[in-house]
């Protein structure tokens, strides 16, 4: 899938792109505004369901990045969308600093809704979850990602905790959030563009690179975050364009 020659849009995924933790990836905040300064369509996807969004904004805008909260798309925020949609009565799996943003968990559920508990994860939180799977509740998670990288290493994600109950119970979860297709296609309706009009640029190669061409969406691999050498041999998923960072992929989009 090549990069379109004139894009109207950019979707840029956060954490391993932009930044790791609190410090911003260089050059990223400058690539950033001359990205802004295009006139391109931008808008930021990301599957952290630890955080909720006012605290995703306030990090980036302390590490010097302009974005506003209207232009980036939550995984937790997708879920709360789908459950008010379809008048869900959630069991929530999930981490402490996310539950206002989420709401309280139902007495009476009627579906298990997981994301990234990080250390609150439990074997007594997670067999109450398993528990309720096996009276036949449904199984959301807000993403399954592997793992991301901190500042001091790679680290455990929701996926495997997603992976243990699907084991479990023999269920098979939803996701909300990247990879799924619907995920994309709402960012991409924020911007109001075509898949084949935008780019995206990500680190993680199944989830961003996989889920984004699944979505007819070019996107560009950048060798930051969760990135892995192996990933450029991938049999399946080949992305567009590889490039060293986000700074070095602005480039790729506006020096073509």
């Amino acid at each position: 899938m090549q990069l379109p020659a004139e894009p109207r849009a950019v979707l840029i995924d956060l954490a391993g792109v932009l930044h790791v933790g609190d410090e911003a990836i260089p050059g990223a905040v400058e690539a950033l505004a001359r990205l802004r300064a295009s006139g391109l369509r931008l808008h930021f996807l990301t599957n952290t369901t630890r955080t909720p969004r006012p605290a995703i904004v306030a990090r980036l805008q302390r590490l010097g990045f302009q974005v506003a909260a209207e232009e980036i798309h939550t995984a937790a925020l997708a879920t709360r969308e789908v459950v008010a949609r379809h008048g869900l009565r959630p069991h929530y799996l999930v981490h402490p600093d996310i539950a206002e943003e989420m709401g309280p968990s139902d007495p009476e559920p009627d579906v298990v809704v997981i994301g990234d508990a990080g250390p609150y994860f439990g074997f007594e939180r997670l067999n109450t979850a398993f528990r309720l799977l096996m009276e036949g509740l449904p199984l959301i998670a807000m993403a399954r990602n592997r793992y991301f990288r901190e500042p001091d290493g790679l680290t455990l994600d929701a996926g495997a905790f997603v992976a243990a109950l699907e084991y479990a119970a023999g269920v098979q979860a939803e996701v909300v959030g990247k990879p799924a297709s619907p995920f994309f296609l709402a960012a991409l309706k924020a911007v109001r563009t075509a898949p084949g009009d935008a780019i995206l640029i990500g680190d993680d190669l199944h989830d961003d690179i996989g889920g984004a061409q699944r979505a007819d969406i070019p996107a560009i691999l950048v060798r930051t975050g969760k990135y892995r050498p192996q990933d450029e041999a991938d049999p399946v998923v080949r992305p567009a364009w590889v490039a060293d960072d986000f700074a070095a992929a602005v480039s790729v989009i506006l020096d073509r």
